[in-house]
């Protein structure tokens, strides 16, 4: 397996783990599945904005992606990212979504990053555990703020601090964001 950015070759493929993801799972909180036009817009606008989309490729094909973009549209917040991973649901379990992930935290510190945050749902252990072992750390739980499958959901974060800088003046030296 080897991690690359996205392409266009790669729009089928991202499509269809999303809306598998929107149709059987609550790891993304929509109710609508999206076309290929909407998902190459969507990798399109990563790109402009210098976020990394991120394909794992076995066998030629394309069975997982990740990406991160801002959290909050706030200047405070433009050193923090929000981040997501997917996993076809036939190649679940078999260490692709940590091969991504660190990939992903990888590309956050390249860019000067320094925090990245998780939105994961508090019933998704599984992911939860993922993250705990990349050394995220539970920040915080709102209760029922979402709805999908007829039942309320609560919301897990988690965030993981990427660099050791004590201060943001620090980080303007460097990197900008």
């Amino acid at each position: 397996m080897r991690i690359t950015e996205a392409d266009a070759a790669a729009i089928p493929a991202i499509t269809a783990i999303y809306n598998d993801a929107v149709e059987h799972t609550t790891a993304i909180w929509n109710d609508q599945t999206v076309d290929e036009a909407n998902r190459a817009a969507w990798v399109a606008e990563h790109e402009q904005a210098g976020f990394p989309v991120l394909v794992a490729v076995d066998d030629d094909e394309v069975v997982g992606y990740a990406t991160f973009g801002p959290w909050r549209p706030h200047d405070g917040y433009r050193y923090t990212v929000e981040h997501s991973v997917y996993v076809r649901s036939d190649q679940r379990g078999r260490g692709l979504g940590r091969t991504l992930m660190v990939e992903l935290i990888d590309r956050a510190r390249a860019l000067g990053l320094h925090a990245m945050v998780a939105g994961i749902a508090s019933d998704n252990l599984g992911s939860i555990r993922l993250h705990e072992k990349l050394g995220f750390q539970t920040v915080g739980m709102l209760p029922q703020v979402g709805t999908k499958f007829g039942t309320w959901l609560d919301l897990t974060f988690l965030q993981l601090t990427l660099d050791d800088r004590e201060r943001p003046e620090d980080a303007e030296r460097g990197e900008k964001r």
